[in-house]
Formats: structure tokens, C-alpha cells, sequence
């Protein structure tokens, strides 16, 4: 991936420039976002660029060999951690990344811009807790052992640092804090409280912003829209939701709220609220006078055009915010039915 390819976060495009050009890279750094804001585009562009042969003009030239690799995910120097765990799509007792880093690759080449939720359909673990295990440190420790193939950089890009335990963690340590000449970890983070304070004391952390809602419309360009049961109960929840909210009935607006806390883990209550964030974000666009740029369906349209001509022009952006301090909240383990009736009671306000 280029940097121009990625949307948004332009300086910290420039920032990543600066430090290859100068020879000054961390040996690790901490990129840390909102889900789905591109730290993984921005690591995958910083990686390219590194052992890019022949870059010019702040970006590598996407042409020569190793800028051909890295648009596969086949750099034979470039690494990739993400939690995993048993599931259908492999027949590994303990899996690593490895295991899953067909799908992996599938998914980041579509859209570096995936949220945690597409990850775990992608690698088919849906319905369970993601972990990055002692045998994943075992496996990079090996892997940075050899020498490099191409004399360039070894790069590791770690997806979710939060989600490993203090076991890999003191396995992991002595490599990132002495790695061997040329190697930079980037980690990805989306809970930079939660990464163990022995791995995040040793990295350059860099926060990633959100995207704004015109670089949201472009990124879900790349995102199709899935017609199935999981998409037509999203959108009823939140359709039921807007219509008692512009209607101004709140009794209505916190019977969905209870739905939204009931949903039956964190990782759904988060993907609820990314949905959300997308529906809030064609709003947006819609009284903006984009339509263009949003991809409804036609038995959708109605409803999108009877809620943008019916909410305040400030109402999408008040909204967004707030998701994202709910996100945090849910992250942070707080009761769910706090969260939600204090989001929905939030947007009844902003209407």
C-alpha cells in the first residue's frame, strides 16, 4: 500500500516519511486508534515504503519487487500478529496468526480500513475471544532470528497488543526492547490503557485521529453491505431507534437501548456502535447534498432522506462522539445498560 492510498491522517503520513528518510525509525512504535481509523493502512504504507527499492516524493514507487510483495502481503520480511483462536477455518490444536494468515490477507488487501468484527468473521472465531498466545512471541522471536531476505527492514505489525497476555509479553520483551538491527514492531492498538505497560513504556506512541465523515464516506466505499440477518437486525434496531427519536418518543428510544445492551458480548455492542457510525455518517452526507457518496439500498432510501430532512444539522456530529465515548466505556467494562441509555438519551437531546 502507497501513501497515497491512505485516507486521512495526512501529518502522520508526512511524520512516517520524515523518520525513514532520516534513518531515524523507533524500534517500535504504537499506533493507536478508533476502530476502523487506519493505523493498520497507515503501518502497511510505512512498511512498503521502508523497503521500498526506488521511493520519490514521500512514497515508494510501488513497482519494484518488494513493492510488489508488499501489495500481496507476501513480503517475506514484513510479519503480521492478530489475536486468533481455534476455530473451522483451521485444524490447528493451538493456532497463531499463521494459522489464519490466508483470510488475514484477504481481508487487509480488500480493506485495510476492516474493524475487529470483520476480522473475527473473516477467520471464522465470531463467536469467540480473540488472544495473541505464548506460542505467537515464540513464533516472531524465531522468525527475527534469521537474517533478513532483502537487506532491508524486518517489520512486525501487531494487530491488537491488548489482547496478549502477561505470559507473551515477558516472552516478547527483550526483543522489543533490543531487536535485532533493522527490525521496527508496529503495534495497532484500539485500547492503549489496556497494552501491558512493559511492552507500551517501550514504543513511540503515536495517536491515530478518526476520520472525518467525508474520509468515513470514501472508506465505506471499500466496505460492502451484507444482506443478511445480521445486517436486517442492525438496521431495524437502528431504524426503530432514529424513527422514536425524531418522533420524539423516548420511552420508545430507551426500549431500544435495552436491545443495544442486550446484545450478548462487548465485541457485538462495539460492532453495533461502528454500524451505527455508518448510518450516522450517510446522514451526514445526505444533508450535506453527497448522495453520491452514499450507498444505501433503494428500500433504504426513504428512510435515509426522512431522517437527514428531520435531524438537526449539528445531530451527526454530537452523535459520533458520543459512540465513540460509549466504545470507550464498553471497553472499559462499564455496566451496558448505563452505556446505552446514556448514549440514546444523549442523541434524544442533540435531535
Amino acid at each position: 500500500m502507497r501513501f497515497e492510498s491512505v485516507i486521512g491522517n495526512a501529518e502522520i503520513a508526512e511524520a512516517l516519511v520524515s523518520m525513514a528518510d532520516s534513518g531515524k525509525v523507533p524500534h517500535a512504535m504504537l499506533l493507536y486508534e478508533n476502530d476502523g481509523s487506519g493505523a493498520l493502512a497507515l503501518a502497511l504504507a510505512f512498511a512498503q515504503y521502508l523497503n521500498c527499492s526506488n521511493p520519490s516524493g514521500g512514497d515508494s514507487c510501488g513497482v519494484c519487487p518488494s513493492c510488489r510483495q508488499m501489495s500481496k502481503l507476501i513480503h517475506p520480511d514484513v510479519h503480521f500478529v492478530f489475536p486468533v483462536n481455534k476455530g473451522p477455518k483451521t485444524s490447528d490444536d493451538k493456532p497463531t496468526s499463521e494459522s489464519y494468515l490466508k483470510y488475514w490477507r484477504e481481508l487487509a488487501i480488500e480493506n485495510p480500513y476492516f474493524i475487529e468484527p470483520d476480522l473475527q468473521e473473516a477467520i471464522g472465531i465470531e463467536s469467540k475471544v480473540g488472544l495473541i498466545a505464548v506460542a505467537e512471541a515464540k513464533s516472531i522471536i524465531s522468525k527475527l532470528s534469521l537474517a533478513s531476505v532483502s537487506d532491508g527492514y524486518k517489520i512486525v505489525i501487531f494487530y491488537l497488543p491488548e489482547k496478549m497476555n502477561q505470559e507473551t509479553a515477558n516472552r516478547l520483551l527483550k526483543v522489543v526492547e533490543e531487536p535485532p538491527e533493522k527490525t521496527v514492531f508496529l503495534f495497532i492498538t484500539h485500547a492503549p490503557e489496556k497494552v501491558l505497560q512493559t511492552i507500551f513504556s517501550r514504543c513511540l506512541s503515536i495517536r491515530v485521529m478518526p476520520l472525518s465523515m467525508e474520509e468515513f464516506a470514501r472508506v465505506a466505499i471499500m466496505r460492502p453491505i451484507r444482506d443478511d440477518d445480521e445486517y436486517s437486525n442492525a438496521m431495524k434496531l437502528f431504524s426503530d431507534l432514529m424513527k422514536a427519536l425524531v418522533s420524539r418518543d423516548l420511552m420508545g428510544a430507551l426500549e431500544c437501548a435495552e436491545e443495544m445492551a442486550a446484545l450478548d458480548s462487548r465485541e457485538k455492542q462495539k460492532a453495533f456502535c461502528t454500524f451505527v457510525s455508518g448510518c450516522i455518517r450517510k446522514i451526514f452526507m445526505i444533508q450535506q447534498d453527497m448522495r453520491h457518496l452514499v450507498a444505501v439500498s433503494q428500500s433504504e432510501n426513504d428512510f435515509y432522506e426522512d431522517v437527514s430532512a428531520k435531524v438537526a444539522k449539528t445531530f451527526c456530529s454530537r452523535t459520533i462522539t458520543n459512540i465513540e465515548k460509549a466504545v470507550a466505556l464498553i471497553d472499559r467494562n462499564v455496566n451496558s445498560k448505563i452505556v446505552f441509555c446514556d448514549l440514546v438519551n444523549r442523541m434524544f437531546l442533540s435531535v
